[in-house]
């Protein structure tokens, strides 16, 4: 019986490393959910693999999927909205900007 829940075969939670921050990824956890949740600047319109408009860079880390994504990923990208999480990852991804800062202008 094929495992099709994210990161649901993990007794123990992964290590999810951004340019911005390190968070643990709990198991049964959705990576895109998990990146939303901690703030980061992730699109994405379908949440199934379909558009590819969440793919982020893998520098580290391995992940599958339960059925190939349509969406085409160049080597290195993974689409969080539908991998499964195997290991610590590395991720090229930051969080989102805030305007709530000056603008530089004195």
């Amino acid at each position: 019986m094929e495992n099709s829940s994210p990161n649901k075969s993990s007794l123990h939670p992964f290590r999810i490393q951004t340019q911005d921050m390190a968070f643990d990824l709990l198991p049964g956890q959705n990576l895109l959910d998990a990146l939303e949740q901690t703030g980061h600047d992730v699109s994405y319109q379908c949440r199934h693999g379909y558009c590819g408009s969440c793919r982020v860079a893998l520098l580290s880390g391995r992940v599958d999927y339960a059925e190939p994504p349509l969406a085409f990923l160049h080597e290195g990208e993974i689409l969080p909205c539908c991998c499964r999480v195997r290991s610590d990852l590395v991720l090229k991804c930051g969080k989102k900007k805030t305007s709530g800062g000056s603008n530089g202008q004195a």
